[in-house]
Parts: C-alpha cells; structure tokens; sequence
C-alpha cells in the first residue's frame, strides 16, 4: 500500500497501523506534491482500486494514462531486461559501466544508482529490442570485467540479469535488498548506549552523519508478544516506504504502527514480531535490525550537487554525460535516469573526487562540454536558488520537454517548491 501511494508521489505526514486478530484498518493522511489536497476523482479511484488489489494479491501492473499522469517514477520500470550490480564505489564506475554497453549495442531505457558506504549498486534497464541474446554471456563477462580492474580483496561483487515480467521487483526495493544483500550496512551504528534513558529492557543506538541523527530504540512488550521500534530522524522524501522495505525484507511483520513528522522531524514506532510469530529476544538480532534500518534510512539520503538533465535521447546518451562528469574529476553519488518517448531525463548528485563540494569553475566546464541541445536545471543547496543552462554547441533547441519542465519551474518555484516528506 505504501508503495502505490509512493509511487504516485503523494506526500503521507501521518499514518496509523493497526493488523490484529485477522482484521486490518490503516490510515493514510495525504496530500499531493505540492501540499494540497487530493481533488482529482480518476486519482482517488485509482488508489482505491489499487490498494484493494494489492490486499487481494492480484494487482496487475496499470499504465499510468487511466489517470492522466505517469503511475511509477520514470526510473521505475518492469516491462524491460534488468542489469543488477553491486560493487565497491569508485570516481567513474558509472561512466566505465555505460561506455561497455554503449560499445556493445545495448539501449539503456532507464537507470538508477545509490552509493552508501563505499559501497554502489545500480540497476540499469536494457531495451530489449537492442540487445542480441546471444551476446548476453559476453555482456555479462565485459561488466565482470570492469567490476574486477579495481576491486577491492575482501570485498563483493556481482553482476546479474533479470528478466522482464509482471513479477520484477520493485526498483527502489530491489536496490535496499540488493545493498542489504552486501552487508554494507554492518557500519550503520555505533554501540547501544548505557542507561537507556531510564529503560532497562530496551537498547539504543544512535547514529550522527552529515545531515541529522538517527535514534533507534528496541524494547520488549512482554504482556502483548511484540517487540516495539522506535525510530526518530530527520524527516525526507519516501522514508516510510524505506523502512517499510527492511521490516518486510528482513520477515518481520507489523501489527500496529505510528507514522508522524513535523518541523522536519520523523518519529516512527512499530509493534512487530518474527514472521515464526517470534520476538526480538537476543541482543545479536537487534543489533542486525537496527543497523539495517539505519541503513535504509540513509541510502536515499543524497550529498552534492543535484543536476537535471533533459535532452534528446539517443544510444550511448548515459555514456557520453558520465564521461564528463569522470573527465571533470566528478563522482556520482546518486543517479536516476528514465526516457519518454525521444526524450531522456536524469537527476544527478555530483561531488569532487575527494568527496567536496562541486567548484563553480568545474560547474562551468560542465556547462561548455555537455551536449548540444541538453537543458541542465543546477539546484544549489547553499544559496536556495536553481538555475537552467541549455548547451549552445547543438544551436538552439526548439520546443522540448526539458523546455516544458524548466517553465513549470518558474512558474511554481516561489511559492511550492520545499520538501516533500513521506
């Protein structure tokens, strides 16, 4: 259920759970991206039609013209072959990666890329219909290739295909499991803390980084047969559906839950138990368990500049604009990429090679060598403000969606634009 409306880019600022005795009652309080509330009657039938089906067990996948928009984010996608990667993080993988499909004839339909912990994984989709199956093998072998040139002893790596079909995973999923899988997230907290706040049969654990500190609290709630969880954060874009992902990909069930956020805070608390109907009972458990969902909390979290792109899509489009980024000593943090039609859209989060902030005069080069035609929306964290560059060495470009974007942009940026909080 969190899914569909994550999906739909609906903003959830509160949320109650309660699944007991074979019954179940969950309330949503939601507003649509912009803050407001949800009018349209086609978007209320297709959230009452979905969720219904997805309790059921027999959601189809739909297409998002029903309801006049796009159902999935443009990086979502099932209908397409998935190459699924996992490996230690490093300036330029992403370039080296899209340069062997480029060389190899290989139509990338979208992309998505997270770096947690030196660690990245990514899932790029293929287009079928460029791909020759029987060079599959060698494809395989080629991305093996550029995992192992510099991998590190002692570490993992893995290079898989997934075929297309109704049953894909979920992409955002697939990148927790698939990040969860390599163990990264056994750096994700430090020691429980002594004294628990006055509680002795619960352990805390806090975690400070860049942006905010998490706190996670697990006790046991004897009289009822539940472990609670308790996690407060910082509040961000689609944090319910992430650590919705890890309670259910680790086999615990929730019973009964309270979502909250205010002033950019999150405070989230779950009733839960084993899947075996089980509670937390060893220290080693909890500890697993709050490290993966510190974990899940921190791997959407993006630092660098953010950059949009929208220009005309085309083969070997992913591998040219990592070349320059790679070329101008630039490492990607973050990577969603998704086409509609003849036009690519990607956002990027971009730091130096030593982990800095951007430099303007590296900004500027970007500017100069990116390709004709490409329109760059440059969001800057430090002064609040964006700003459009559409390359000059394609000549000016007529209309485009990247056009169509930027003017909605304008339009709305000073008055709707804050953060989106799930």
């Amino acid at each position: 259920m969190v899914q569909v409306l994550t999906d739909l880019d609906l903003l959830i600022s509160k949320s109650y759970i309660c699944s007991d005795g074979g019954w179940l009652m969950d309330v949503f309080h939601v507003k649509d991206r912009l803050g407001c509330k949800i009018t349209d009657e086609r978007l209320i039938r297709y959230i009452q039609q979905s969720i219904g089906e997805s309790k059921m067990g027999s959601r189809e996948d739909r297409d998002g013209p029903c309801i006049g928009r796009d159902v999935r984010p443009w990086h979502v996608l099932t209908n397409h072959t998935a190459l699924e990667m996992t490996t230690a993080d490093r300036p330029g993988l992403m370039s080296e990666i899209s340069a062997v499909l480029a060389e190899t004839g290989c139509h990338i339909s979208a992309a998505v890329a997270w770096t947690h912990n030196a660690r990245a994984a990514c899932i790029l989709y293929v287009d079928d219909h460029s791909t020759d199956p029987s060079q599959l093998p060698h494809l395989l072998s080629q991305l093996e290739n550029v995992l192992d040139a510099h991998h590190c002893s002692g570490g993992s790596r893995s290079v898989r295909l997934s075929e297309a079909g109704s049953g894909q995973t979920h992409t955002e999923r697939r990148l927790h499991q698939l990040l969860a899988g390599d163990s990264h997230y056994e750096q994700c907290c430090s020691a429980p803390d002594s004294g628990n706040n006055g509680d002795d049969d619960g352990r805390c654990y806090r975690k400070r980084s860049c942006t905010s500190e998490t706190y996670i609290k697990i006790e046991n709630c004897e009289e009822r047969g539940y472990s609670i969880v308790t996690i407060r954060s910082g509040d961000r874009p689609k944090l319910l559906f992430d650590t919705i992902c890890a309670l259910t990909d680790m086999h615990y069930v929730v019973f009964h839950a309270s979502i909250s956020s205010h002033d950019s805070k999150s405070f989230q608390e779950y009733y839960i138990r084993h899947k075996d109907g089980w509670t937390l009972n060893s220290e080693i458990e909890r500890h697993r368990l709050t490290q993966c969902l510190i974990a899940a909390t921190e791997r959407r979290i993006s630092h660098g500049l953010r950059l949009d792109v929208c220009t005309q899509n085309r083969l070997g489009l992913l591998s040219d604009i990592t070349r320059v980024f790679r070329e101008n000593g630039l490492s990607i943090t973050m990577a969603e990429i998704g086409t509609r039609g003849d036009r690519a859209v990607g956002t990027f989060y971009l730091k130096d090679s030593s982990g800095q902030t951007v430099k303007p005069e590296t900004l500027e080069s970007l500017r100069k060598e990116i390709i004709g035609g490409t329109v760059l929306v440059v969001h800057n964290k430090s002064s609040g403000r964006l700003s459009q560059t559409t390359s000059s060495s394609g000549g000016k470009p007529g209309f485009s969606l990247g056009g169509l974007i930027w003017a909605q942009v304008e339009k709305f940026s000073s008055h709707y634009f804050r953060p989106i909080k799930y």
